[in-house]
């Protein structure tokens, strides 16, 4: 049985070299980059057996992003098409007192054809865990379809179904986002979400220690992750909040920290282990990957351990 399964769009995001700017740039850095393969690799550095399903299409972008997935050792299930293009996103890094600068291109992408026919439903099926994201959805109504057929079949067995509200306001609005997401809230056990994507998508207020428990009384979620910048994280889980507090680090590249805290999050779930020490490995997680280039997280377990073990011997 494969442990963990995320289905979703990859694009392929171009960043310039040393702080240029991208009007000016001349020499840019390519990386794949989306939410659930960039969640299924900081998972498998924990060793967890994580597959990647979606459509690409069948041109030397789309292979690409599979050959970089391939070489961060997940394993990948792709529906090639000869329809549709390859997403692409560019990316200026924040360089004080500069702004980060994102344009996400990803309009006929591939991806947002993507229904459940082209995608292995049995292994979502049987999976333990399935992760889909809101980017995804918000490609199209067939790839927002795809996605809750996605969750539907992740919670219909044993398995863990788990949502990322994800919300991009280039990609749609947030009412867009609200009727959407909400609509598959019924087959979502975890909901992982920023603080502020809680607020504009939900409509929320108040205090995180006081969302996250109305959030999951609302809509029957089993676990609420929620992620609060600066200020750290925190779970509600049966009743009862678990929180950490952010590690500072050198931030090299914060693009790819969110993705992986869910991605070491549900791999210290699905080894066993309760939502308050999943908790310490994603907070951990996501400060080295804080400190890495590109959007993936090249982490391992070990540095991870090691990194909680002196944050609670600290008494931080």
């Amino acid at each position: 049985m494969v442990e963990l399964v995320t289905v979703g769009d990859t694009s392929l995001r171009l960043s310039p070299r040393d702080n240029e700017r991208l009007e000016t740039a001349t020499d840019v850095r390519m990386y794949a980059t989306g939410t659930e393969s960039n969640v299924a690799v900081a998972a498998s550095r924990f060793g967890t057996d994580a597959v990647w399903l979606s459509k690409l299409p069948e041109t030397p972008l789309g292979r690409r992003v599979v050959s970089e997935l391939h070489e961060h050792g997940i394993e990948t299930q792709v529906d090639w098409s000869d329809d549709g293009r390859q997403g692409l996103t560019f990316y200026e890094p924040p360089c004080e007192p500069r702004e980060r600068v994102r344009i996400d291109d990803r309009g006929s992408a591939a991806a947002a054809t993507m229904t459940p026919g082209d995608l292995d439903m049995n292994l979502v099926q049987s999976a333990s865990s399935v992760f889909v994201a809101g980017s995804t959805l918000a490609l199209s109504e067939t790839a927002a379809e795809t996605g809750a057929a996605v969750l539907r079949a992740g919670s219909s067995g044993e398995g863990v179904s788990a949502l990322e509200l994800d919300y991009r306001p280039e990609l749609w609005s947030p009412d867009a986002a609200r009727e959407t997401l909400t609509g598959v809230f019924d087959s979502v056990d975890v909901l992982f979400a920023s603080e502020d994507d809680v607020r504009d998508v939900l409509d929320q207020s108040g205090q995180a220690r006081e969302i996250a428990p109305t959030v999951a009384a609302e809509w029957g979620f089993q676990m609420v992750v929620l992620t609060r910048s600066e200020y750290g994280a925190l779970v509600y889980h049966d009743g009862v909040i678990h929180d950490r507090d952010a590690i500072e680090t050198e931030a090299v590249d914060e693009t790819g920290q969110h993705d992986a805290f869910i991605g070491a999050f549900l791999a210290t779930l699905l080894d066993g282990d309760g939502p308050d020490v999943a908790l310490s490995n994603a907070v951990a997680t996501a400060a080295l990957a804080r400190t890495i280039p590109g959007p993936l997280a090249t982490v391992d377990d070990d540095e991870v351990e090691r990194l909680v073990d002196s944050i609670d011997q600290s008494g931080f």
